[in-house]
């Protein structure tokens, strides 16, 4: 009898996680983006409305205060549901990230108090959550005053009054400290993520106030909870480290951000050395917003080097670039139009809307995205870019007869010749963030010489259904003519012969069986000088 990976409560052990059977486990999850802290862009709101606050003003002026606590008591109630958390599992993800925003549990007097039927909410999740085996992260994303200083925070000034208002600072220790003495005894909670994004570079003054605060709150959670693990970001969107002096806790783990970047080992080798440094385990705790080819190669990194990962975010308006998609109500335009200060649509209207949209939020009313979910396991059917080949190094990843001198700014410490496909761009775009493919003159290819390979990783969950695989490649033949070997788990498949001197889509002679588990696809160049644009996995009926 197999044992869960997701048991018993989760804790540090050097540079790894390891769960309560004492087995070593990466957490691989989804964040509720916009539940608790909604966010305007995932609205498909301007700047009007980009916050909490600012869709809580429209909301109320639109339909009244009365109306406005029930949208948003069906809102809360129906934006993440058991049906979003069991598809999760499904799936195979094993942890979930939950944002929140302090305003949404704390009332605004004094002292201080929190709402027993907003934390319901949060509750009822964990259950949920214990059911279905998903680890849970408990995230402060909108901090009492504002940690960021940003629409992200829910700030009312766009200043991080968390850092300049002692207020703040207590009630941020006293709502750490209630979350600790609540969850304590709940395994299922994976750890307490304390600040999220703190202090972006424009609020550089206040970066020697982060540790401290740290420290204040790690002392207020372990006075009433000595099991659960730390969870700490860099400033500066999470990406910045230096603030990290020394560890606050023996069970702590720290956290970066990724967005919009090179997905390159380069791009993460500050928080790799500072995990050796301190011996502790890494996560990267949001990424995403961005096209499913950079899904594929971002995710193989952290994989690669053994990080702990979360994807953002699990559910938005109108998009293809997340898993599940809210459908824009018919009329919604009209709410965007009296945000950029349009005329105002009356109660009745508003309400006809708002209430559209609420109807739309569940799990089973929303347009659903398994490709995007296959980007992130690399699980077929899938299309690699070439230039994501492994993140483990020469001989394991990828091997050369010699470093090449062409540099993209990308991969460069491999040695690997990267080339643009067409065009006259020297260095590559990875801002995507609507999740719209790469144009032309983006796309880039490998250069493979006589003798040369590279690896790419993919996984396989289930063959019930699917039991042959299909492996599709873009080849060209820099001279007209070559052949390329394609191994699929140490067994040579096929080889291949180019011919002609325009890109051609090659498909491997044989379908596959494979077994569920991770595989590993190696394109050999056999002789001349091959160029690689991508690979496709596909699964195919019998």
């Amino acid at each position: 009898m197999t044992t869960h990976e997701v048991t018993g409560f989760l804790k540090t052990s050097g540079t790894k996680l390891i769960n309560g059977d004492g087995q070593e486990i990466l957490l691989r999850g989804v964040g509720f983006g916009s539940w608790l802290l909604p966010e305007g862009y995932m609205w498909r709101f301007p700047k009007e409305g980009d916050r909490p606050r600012r869709i809580e003003r429209m909301v109320e002026e639109l339909i009244g205060e009365e109306k406005a606590l029930r949208f948003w008591n069906q809102y809360y109630d129906r934006y993440v549901g058991e049906a979003d958390v069991r598809q999760i599992a499904a799936e195979g993800f094993n942890s979930v990230r939950v944002p929140i925003n302090a305003r949404f549990l704390l009332e605004e007097d004094e002292p201080v108090r929190f709402r027993p039927e907003r934390l319901r909410f949060i509750d009822r999740v964990i259950g949920w959550c214990r059911t279905y085996r998903l680890y849970v992260i408990l995230d402060l994303h909108g901090a009492p005053g504002g940690q960021t200083g940003t629409n992200i925070d829910d700030s009312e000034r766009d200043l991080p009054e968390l850092f300049t208002d002692e207020r703040n600072r207590n009630r941020t220790v006293e709502l750490w400290r209630m979350l600790a003495e609540r969850y304590k005894d709940e395994w299922i909670v994976a750890g307490y993520d304390l600040l999220n994004e703190p202090l972006p570079n424009w609020f550089s003054q206040y970066n020697s106030l982060v540790m401290p605060l740290y420290r204040d709150i790690v002392k207020a959670i372990r006075e009433a909870d000595d099991r659960h693990m730390i969870i700490l970001e860099g400033v500066h969107w999470a990406t910045d480290w230096s603030i990290f002096d020394e560890k606050p806790d023996d069970n702590c783990m720290l956290q970066f951000h990724k967005y919009w970047n090179n997905p390159d080992t380069e791009s993460i080798r500050v928080y790799l050395d500072k995990r050796e440094a301190w011996k502790v385990p890494i996560f990267m705790g949001e990424g995403g917003e961005n096209n499913k080819d950079w899904y594929a190669g971002a995710f193989r990194l952290f994989e690669d080097h053994g990080i702990s990962w979360n994807f953002w975010t699990w559910k938005k308006m109108d998009t293809d670039n997340s898993p599940c998609s809210v459908k824009k109500p018919a009329e919604w335009q009209r709410l965007v139009d009296y945000l950029e200060g349009g005329s105002k649509p009356d109660e009745a209207e508003a309400e006809r809307i708002l209430w559209e949209y609420l109807n739309h939020l569940p799990f089973d009313r929303c347009d659903y995205h398994p490709e995007v979910v296959r980007s992130l396991f690399r699980r077929p059917t899938i299309r690699i870019p070439a230039i994501y080949y492994g993140y483990e190094g020469e001989g394991v990843s990828f091997g050369i007869n010699r470093l090449t001198e062409r540099n993209i700014g990308f991969r460069i410490n491999d040695g690997m010749e990267l080339h643009f496909i067409e065009g006259e761009r020297s260095v590559p775009n990875f801002q995507h963030t609507a999740g719209e493919p790469l144009r032309g003159d983006e796309q880039l290819c490998i250069q493979l010489n006589s003798g040369e390979w590279a690896a790419y990783k993919f996984r396989i969950d289930s063959v019930e259904k699917l039991p042959f695989f299909i492996i599709d490649m873009r080849l060209l033949a820099i001279n007209g003519s070559g052949t390329i070997a394609v191994i699929v788990d140490d067994t040579t498949v096929d080889l291949i012969e180019i011919r002609g001197l325009f890109w051609e889509t090659y498909r491997l002679d044989k379908k596959l069986r494979l077994d569920p588990g991770l595989h590993q696809i190696v394109l050999k160049c056999g002789n001349n000088q091959i160029l690689v644009e991508w690979l496709e996995v596909k699964t195919q009926e019998v």
